[in-house]
C-alpha cells in the first residue's frame, strides 16, 4: 500500500512539472511571436498582424 502512495505522489509531481514546462514554453513562444510580428520589417508579416496589434494597443509604427 505504501508503494502505491509513493507512485501516486510521483505521478502528481510529474504532472505539475510537465504543466510548468508547458506553460513556460508557451509563454516564451508567444513572446517570440509577438516580438517578431511587432518589430518585423517584412510587409507580409506586418500586414497580417496589423489590425490585431492596433486593437491590443501594441505600437507598430
Amino acid at each position: 500500500m505504501s508503494t502505491t502512495t509513493v507512485r501516486h505522489s510521483t505521478a502528481i509531481t510529474d504532472t505539475r512539472s510537465q504543466r510548468l514546462v508547458a506553460a513556460i514554453g508557451a509563454a516564451v513562444l508567444g513572446a517570440a511571436l509577438v516580438y517578431f510580428a511587432g518589430f518585423s520589417h517584412i510587409a507580409a508579416v506586418h500586414n497580417a498582424a496589423h489590425d490585431t496589434r492596433h486593437s491590443s494597443a501594441f505600437p507598430c509604427h
